[in-house]
């Protein structure tokens, strides 16, 4: 029963995500039902889209072994299905699993739900955005990297798990004005993305400052009020 009960999930898994895909280098792959909207406008306007109706739960393949969730501010605000999307995606293990999420004022509050689960729990690589044109805008700076073999956490060999430390690196490097130095300092303080949300802002400040700190605290928990 177990084994066949293993083999179901792995079906699942497979249905959930397109197997075998080929992305050519400089291009995307983008599920259908993206078509006509400003993220795909301003994708069209760096890199070659192709669309593709049948990607499962993936929203853009910016290579052949990255497949990327896009979670809105209404899907976060109402939780509408994201976790279940998530988990299939993490199920795919040939696939390398990024969400973007719209971290908005209207999100803010249930963001780190969202990265504790998808993240944390999940293993996939969470990375928030302020709407369609800067999640574009990353989508392109994977496409690039898929080129730059060498600098591109992107890339992992088929068998081995995404490197975490490369996930949370990435999440960090989206505060406002945080580099690759003072976010490896965070995550070498706190050991943790748990750790640095959950750090307080005079915490954070001893590793970034007064200034920076305000900004990575907001980051987790939202502009004050």
């Amino acid at each position: 029963m177990a084994a066949s009960s293993s083999l179901v999930s792995q079906t699942q898994a497979s249905q959930a995500v397109k197997g075998e895909l080929k992305v050519p280098v400089g291009q995307i792959v983008v599920s259908g039902r993206w078509k006509r909207t400003d993220l795909v406008s301003a994708l069209q306007n760096a890199v070659q889209v192709q669309y593709e109706d049948s990607l499962g739960v993936v929203d853009f393949h910016p290579a052949s072994y990255v497949g990327v969730i896009y979670v809105s501010e209404a899907d976060i605000v109402g939780a509408t299905g994201y976790k279940k999307k998530c988990a299939k995606l993490r199920m795919a293990n040939k696939v390398r699993g990024v969400v973007l999420v719209e971290r908005t004022t209207a999100s803010a509050q249930y963001f780190a739900d969202l990265q504790r689960v998808c993240g944390l729990e999940m293993g996939l690589m969470v990375i928030p955005v302020t709407g369609q044109e800067q999640a574009a805008g990353i989508l392109v700076q994977m496409v690039h990297a898929e080129g730059k073999q060498d600098n591109n956490m992107f890339r992992k060999p088929a068998k081995q798990a995404i490197n975490l430390d490369d996930a949370i690196l990435a999440t960090l490097q989206t505060v406002p004005k945080l580099g690759d130095i003072k976010a490896r300092q965070l995550l070498a303080k706190f050991r943790s993305l748990h750790g640095i949300s959950s750090a307080s802002q005079q915490d954070l400040a001893q590793v970034l400052g007064q200034a920076c700190a305000r900004n990575a605290w907001q980051f987790f928990h939202g502009p004050v009020s």
